[in-house]
C-alpha cells in the first residue's frame, strides 16, 4: 500500500510522485537503487523485489552504513566517491537503531550531489505525524511489508502516464 499526504487535489499528486519516480526508473537499462533497512529479512524481501523488477540493488543494514556508500558520511570527502552519483533511488525504512529513515533522508537531501535523488521511506506503522513529516523530502511513503505487487503497480502507473 502507498500512502500520500491527503490534500485535497491527493490522488493526482500521489500519480504524479509516482510517475517521476519511475521516469528515472525507466530511463535507463537497469535503475541502481539503494536499500536500507535494519532488518535483514525485509532488507532481503526489499532486495528481491527490486532485482524482479530488473533493477540493480545495492544494500546497506543502516543509515551509517548508506551514508559511507553514498560518500556522505562525515569523514568521507564526497568529491572522491563516485557510487552516489551511480544511485537512481533510494529506499530506507523509518525506524532504525542510530538514525531513522527520515534523518538520513535529510542527510542525504543536504547534499548537491544527492539531493534531487528520489526517496522512498518504507514504515510498518500507518502513523499520519510520521508521514507528513516524510513526505517534506521523500517522494513515497509505504507501509511495509511490501509486495510484489507494489511494485509492479508503480510501474503500471507510469506505463499509464506514458501512455
Amino acid at each position: 500500500m502507498v500512502l500520500a499526504v491527503d490534500e485535497p487535489n491527493g490522488t493526482t499528486k500521489l500519480v504524479d510522485m509516482l510517475a517521476q519516480t519511475w521516469v528515472i526508473f525507466l530511463a535507463s537499462d537497469e535503475p541502481h537503487v539503494l536499500a536500507v533497512d535494519d532488518n535483514l529479512v525485509d532488507r532481503k524481501l526489499v532486495e528481491r523485489l527490486l532485482k524482479k523488477s530488473s533493477c540493480k540493488v545495492t544494500t546497506a543494514e543502516d543509515g551509517l552504513r548508506a551514508l559511507e556508500y553514498l560518500g556522505l558520511a562525515a569523514h568521507q570527502d564526497s568529491s572522491t566517491n563516485s557510487n552516489g552519483s551511480k544511485v537512481n533511488m533510494i529506499i530506507t525504512d523509518y525506524c532504525m537503531p542510530g538514525m531513522t529513515g527520515y534523518e538520513l533522508l535529510k542527510k542525504i537531501k543536504e547534499s548537491s550531489i544527492m539531493k534531487d535523488v528520489p526517496s522512498v521511506i518504507m514504515s510498518s506503522e500507518n502513523i499520519p505525524t510520521r508521514i507528513n513529516q516524510c513526505m517534506e523530502g521523500a517522494q513515497i511513503y509505504m507501509l511495509k511489508p511490501l509486495k510484489h505487487s507494489d511494485v509492479e503497480s508503480l510501474r503500471c502507473q507510469i506505463m499509464q502516464c506514458r501512455g
